[in-house]
């Protein structure tokens, strides 16, 4: 399992999925352009000492990330996709989160066929970008038996 910050926002949403991602062993990628510099001091103060146990990459693009050859890429979406819990994980999926204040681009969306959201019923928009990073990630776990590997 990886996950794929999509031009994030926010440093200490980034620095709290760090810190998720420390905890699982999970692989995170950062997509540029970044709204903060990765030495910003709210993003390490949300990911606190984790940061040196964090395997993470900055690409400068998302063709770059590309040329890693995912397997699999999951998009999130706060409006459209299958549930969550619904959607069929593998071990070798990319879940890929965009920016705070926009979500991943309709062209992204357009182009990609595995798409999942978070069901929300209350009066808001979107769950906070960590929140919904730590929901997809654990219940991909809890599917593919993945806890501790």
């Amino acid at each position: 399992m990886q996950i794929v910050l999509y031009q994030p926002e926010i440093p200490p949403n980034t620095g709290n999925i760090a810190r998720l991602c420390a905890a699982t062993k999970t692989q995170l990628h950062l997509i540029e352009p970044l709204g903060f510099k990765i030495d910003d001091k709210h993003l390490k103060r949300a990911g606190l000492d984790y940061w040196p146990h964090v395997s993470v990459t900055v690409h400068p693009n998302w063709d770059h990330f590309l040329s890693t050859d995912p397997k699999r890429i999951v998009l999130t979406s706060a409006r459209e996709g299958a549930r969550y819990c619904d959607f069929q994980f593998r071990e070798d999926d990319c879940i890929v989160l965009g920016p705070e204040t926009t979500g991943l681009p309709n062209n992204m969306l357009d182009r990609y066929e595995h798409k999942i959201n978070i069901p929300i019923w209350g009066k808001v928009r979107s769950l906070n970008l960590s929140t919904a990073a730590g929901i997809m990630l654990y219940e991909a776990f809890r599917q593919t038996d993945s806890f501790g590997r």
